[in-house]
């Protein structure tokens, strides 16, 4: 006896799953794309001039993430359904900003941008499992108060780090400006060309989130 199987017709993937897998594959191009200009040397400006390369570098997604939100309903859809906690699980990586320090440690970087920019990120790194713990357990906790500020703060930290470090290899603010040197180049210009955006926008979607789920409460 033998048993048919019927064909099951093809099932149209939702938008949702259609971007995202084209954002997933944006964010490939991205990193491949800033590996690419970084041992091309392209985020290193001229001597004596402004930290543009590396600014633009960090801004420009950022822009590119607010467009895409306002005009893409797809997009839009996406961020507001993201798991905050596996947006929250991703700023625990942020605890690498140790890494700052250890190269203060080694005259790489100048203190007064090791200190703030290493510190902050240790701080929102470290309170990160335990936010994505508490989350997990008790999902209202992405609207409460404690969590928006945090997400504050975390971008606060940011920030502070980029404005930091554009004032000091512009214009030699607190430091010698010779000593950001290493900032504009491979490996770590990756983390204000790709790691700083993604988790500006992970802290900016937590917000949108915050803000959805009070006003539905």
């Amino acid at each position: 006896m033998t048993t048919a199987v019927l064909p099951r017709p093809d099932r149209p993937s939702s938008p949702v799953s259609t971007i995202t897998l084209r954002v997933g594959a944006l964010l490939a191009l991205w990193l491949g794309l800033v590996f690419a200009l970084g041992a091309d040397g392209a985020f290193v400006p001229d001597a004596g001039a402004a930290p543009l390369p590396v600014f633009i570098a960090f801004a420009l997604p950022i822009v590119a993430f607010v467009f895409a939100y306002r005009v893409s309903a797809d997009f839009r859809e996406l961020v507001l359904n993201l798991s905050p906690v596996l947006a929250t699980s991703i700023q625990a990586w942020r605890f690498g900003g140790a890494v700052f320090i250890a190269l203060l440690t080694y005259d790489i970087l100048p203190g007064a941008f090791a200190w703030p920019a290493g510190l902050g990120d240790i701080a929102i790194g470290a309170t990160a499992p335990a936010f994505a713990l508490a989350i997990a357990r008790r999902p209202r906790i992405a609207a409460s108060r404690g969590f928006v500020i945090w997400n504050a703060l975390g971008i606060l930290d940011l920030v502070v780090a980029v404005g930091t470090g554009t004032a000091i290899a512009w214009f030699g603010l607190g430091a010698d400006a010779a000593s950001m040197n290493a900032m504009p180049q491979l490996p770590l210009v990756l983390i204000p060309a790709f790691l700083v955006p993604i988790f500006l926008m992970l802290h900016i979607t937590a917000l949108i989130q915050a803000k959805r789920l009070t006003a539905a409460a």
